[in-house]
């Protein structure tokens, strides 16, 4: 597989690379990430081996990501070539409740924001960023539809939602004619694969592609942190701080490290490149989200797409990863199965893991 090898992204026409540049990293606000050459450099590497697809958020260091993103873009003038993807929900203006959100009002504002700081009069993606516990579904996707009726946004996404959201808001466009929701970003790895339980078979099931972000866990599948302590980046800093986001350092995760390195040493390739090619083989997955502090890391990075691992491989990998499907997912499982069809029948789904 090459970066160049485009896929659509969902049940849509719109044609991206099977690695998306994640811009996170981009500017200096939150006292870490790469400086203006820095992100410059990784952006150019990027561009310049094939890829096409570029994701960030309007809170993404303090708005300096989308600000860098779009002077590059316009500096090389690329805007049609790149499918320029950004999100709104999290509150830029401390203090006014209709600053964060999904609602409304909080869309309208942050669209021309972003699209103000990204030098463009339209987006390829927007993302809602995170389900807001508030905001009516059909307000939502009334509002998602307006702005691509108005030429502002071309597709819409969703990330960090449950599936049952997803579902009733894909469900409401095709009811009403509205813009259907083309992918899902979300959370995936070899150490997080909770969203095969429901996200997978919804996505797969309603047309919306799966766009992974933290493919690598933070740095933790890079084999960055020692399990004696230390390791340089962000988990190193954050450990014990009892947020989930950092908490990667556990029996089980190294456990999953234990056998992607031995399978890295088999096939002569870094451990983080066996982590995104188990990752880019998982059913529903289109177009990863990778990140990066430097080029080097970049392009190592992007050299998984060059990895093949065979099937005895990838099996190990899936067992040593696996989780408990929990309930009622065990129902959907052999022998329960055998009890409504018998042994001879042919399963339609299954689920994950």
């Amino acid at each position: 597989m090459k970066l160049t090898d485009h896929v659509t992204l969902g049940r849509s026409g719109l044609r991206v690379s099977p690695m998306c540049l994640g811009t996170m990293t981009f500017g200096t606000a939150w006292g870490w990430g790469a400086d203006q050459d820095a992100a410059k450099a990784q952006f150019d590497a990027y561009v310049d081996a094939g890829g096409n697809f570029v994701d960030t958020a309007d809170i993404y260091t303090g708005g300096q990501s989308e600000e860098l993103v779009g002077g590059f873009i316009a500096d090389r003038n690329l805007r049609d070539r790149i499918v320029l993807a950004t999100k709104f929900t999290f509150n830029l203006d401390k203090g006014n409740p209709n600053a964060g959100g999904n609602g409304r009002k909080l869309v309208r504002r942050a669209i021309e924001a972003s699209l103000k700081r990204l030098r463009t009069d339209h987006l390829d993606l927007y993302w809602l960023h995170c389900w807001d516990m508030v905001t009516p579904v059909d307000e939502v996707m009334r509002t998602l539809d307006d702005l691509v009726r108005d030429g502002k946004v071309r597709h819409i996404g969703f990330s960090d939602v449950p599936a049952w959201y997803a579902a009733r808001a894909q469900t409401l466009a095709e009811w009403r004619g509205l813009e259907p929701v083309i992918a899902l970003q979300l959370e995936y790895s070899l150490v997080e694969r909770g969203i095969e339980r429901e996200l997978v078979p919804a996505s797969q099931e309603l047309g919306m592609a799966i766009t992974p972000w933290s493919p690598l866990a933070g740095g933790f599948l890079a084999g960055k942190y020692p399990r004696d302590g230390g390791g340089e980046g962000r988990l190193g800093k954050h450990r014990g701080s009892g947020n989930p986001a950092f908490d990667r350092m556990t029996a089980r995760n190294y456990e999953i490290l234990d056998v992607a390195q031995a399978v890295a040493a088999e096939v002569d390739r870094p451990v983080a490149q066996v982590a995104l090619a188990w990752l880019l083989g998982r059913p529903g997955v289109t177009s990863t989200i990778v990140g990066a502090r430097s080029v080097e890391q970049l392009q190592q990075n992007l050299a998984a797409l060059e990895v093949v691992l065979s099937p005895e491989q990838r099996a190990r990998l899936d067992e040593v990863s696996s989780f408990a499907p929990g309930h009622p997912y065990t129902f959907f499982r052999e022998p329960t199965q055998q009890m409504l069809y018998g042994p001879a029948r042919v399963a339609k789904w299954k689920p994950q893991g």
